[in-house]
């Protein structure tokens, strides 16, 4: 039978991200929770609002973006997959969680402080003209460095 574990989130960090190595490696992991919210109105018309606290890791190059460039409060996209995790307490008690494991990652707004995105200019759409190429096709200039709103991480790096 065939399945799918794929998970797509924005939400603001509700801590600032841990950034640790694995033991015995030199793999970056990046641990944080996101909070993730959802309104609505029931059936008398009343506004609802529930929050999840959802916890994420991310390994690699993606932690160290994160671990690097994110703090409490700020809001994030992520991508990636479920994964169950369990462990049993000195008290012999037994735990587990479900956690996220960030493959890929957009930064949803400008760095605080500076009212601007990754390449210097106003955070926000690359407003840059499209120009036609030669078969009639619109083009954009390419960008190589990491602005808002561009997917960061590939998920290659990732351990598990």
């Amino acid at each position: 039978m065939a399945s799918f574990n794929r998970v797509i989130l924005m939400g603001n960090l509700t801590r600032d991200p841990e950034l640790r190595n694995l033991p015995n490696s030199d793999t970056q992991v990046c641990d944080f929770a996101l909070a993730v919210n959802r309104k609505w109105r029931d059936a008398n018309g009343n506004e609802q609002e529930e929050v999840l606290f959802i916890d994420c890791a991310a390994f690699g190059r993606t932690a160290q973006t994160i671990g690097e460039n994110l703090t409490k409060g700020r809001p994030i996209h992520i991508e990636g997959r479920l994964k169950f995790e369990q462990w049993e307490q000195e008290d012999g008690q037994r735990r587990s969680k479900i956690r996220v494991v960030v493959e890929q990652f957009r930064f949803v707004d400008a760095k605080p402080g500076n009212g601007k995105s990754g390449n210097g200019k106003p955070a926000g759409r690359n407003t840059t003209p499209a120009k036609r190429n030669g078969n009639g096709r619109n083009t954009r200039p390419t960008r190589t460095n990491v602005i808002e709103g561009e997917l960061v991480g590939a998920g290659a790096d990732i351990p598990i």
